[in-house]
């Protein structure tokens, strides 16, 4: 008996991976790079968040782990927009949020968002904006 259980599980997981198109637009879940780091892209209709998988070492300082969110907005189009964060060691778990916006590449592998930061020292607001680019391509199905 669970020799035909597993052949019918088996069966069915073929007969869906024959329908599933791999692309990331239609993937739920995909793995994307950026600045080192293995992102996660989630997406529930419009709605998009990026966590990440796998960050660079040097994250760990500004208490950056697996599953920490980096984005959350919507995809309008070929067009992102919503909250990115910046992390500092300097004020580990307390990332600075605003506003990024950009387009997804044709062949829907490659997102760029841009937007302006204020710019802190030691936790402490300067008074002075930085322009950000975050740029990921897609890797692979996660």
């Amino acid at each position: 008996m669970r020799r035909d259980i597993f052949a019918l599980v088996c069966a069915l997981c073929v007969f869906a991976a024959a329908f599933t198109v791999d692309t990331p637009e239609a993937q739920a879940d995909s793995c994307w790079l950026h600045n080192g780091s293995l992102m996660r892209l989630k997406a529930q209709g419009n709605n998009r968040w990026i966590y990440y998988e796998s960050p660079r070492p040097v994250l760990r300082n500004a208490g950056v782990r697996p599953g920490t969110l980096l984005f959350n907005g919507v995809k309008n189009g070929n067009w992102y927009s919503g909250t990115a964060r910046v992390f500092s060691k300097h004020c580990p778990g307390e990332p600075l949020e605003y506003f990024v916006e950009g387009p997804v590449r044709g062949d829907q592998r490659q997102v760029t968002v841009r937007g302006t930061r204020e710019v802190f020292a030691q936790c402490r607001a300067t008074g002075r904006s930085k322009a950000d680019t975050l740029v990921f391509d897609y890797s692979h199905r996660c």
